[in-house]
């Protein structure tokens, strides 16, 4: 899921694309956090969509790998100036997917890691998740693992309430529907946790 944090049917899944950070604030947070501009930027487990094609407008040299294979990440040693996962299995915090990463990137090069961190309207929908618990806290395994976090506020935002309730309803069903009674926007807050460290000299 390189796009989008949850997987929906295909007509709800363009919607939320449309609706997804609208101001664009999570590319320009990998900008600040990498940068992004003239680096070989690896997508992990990503494809040829919005995230991509956002990287790439800010100047990014974008390619993808899969996560999973024999050697952790299916890519050449010292290949990328940037590894990026978001919203995938691929943690970074794991010693075998920290050493998979050190083996991809040039020396300097950084992890940055796109998880939801909830706190927000939207996890009202999702119920129960890691990210929103012990993934996010102080004494969890990123913040021990050697990683900084950025929380990125951003919104799902709709044309109009009436939008909003129609999609939450088909999206979500009761629970969205009950989210939607008490939104006095048109639109959802939805925080981003950002990830990242560095390896190598210049980390």
């Amino acid at each position: 899921m390189a796009d989008l944090p949850i997987d929906l049917e295909d007509g709800l899944t363009e919607r939320l694309a449309r609706a997804l950070d609208v101001e664009a604030k999570i590319p320009r947070a990998l900008e600040a956090l990498g940068p992004v501009r003239g680096r070989d930027v690896l997508l992990l487990d990503g494809a040829d969509g919005i995230r991509a094609r956002q990287l790439a407008e800010l100047g990014a040299r974008v390619s993808f790998a899969a996560a999973s294979g024999p050697a952790g990440i299916d890519a050449p040693d010292d290949s990328a100036d940037l590894l990026i996962s978001m919203w995938t299995r691929f943690r970074g915090f794991d010693p075998g997917e920290s050493a998979a990463a050190a083996r991809v990137l040039r020396p300097g090069g950084r992890l940055l890691v796109v998880l939801d961190y909830g706190r927000d309207d939207v996890s009202k929908l999702r119920g129960d998740m890691s990210e929103y618990g012990l993934l996010s806290r102080r004494d969890g395994p990123y913040l021990r693992s050697g990683f900084r976090v950025r929380v990125v506020h951003c919104f799902w935002t709709f044309d109009s309430q009436e939008e909003t309730t129609t999609f939450l309803d088909d999206a979500f069903g009761a629970v969205g529907r009950d989210l939607a009674v008490g939104l006095k926007r048109p639109r959802l807050s939805y925080n981003v946790a950002v990830y990242h460290r560095g390896f190598g000299a210049a980390s």
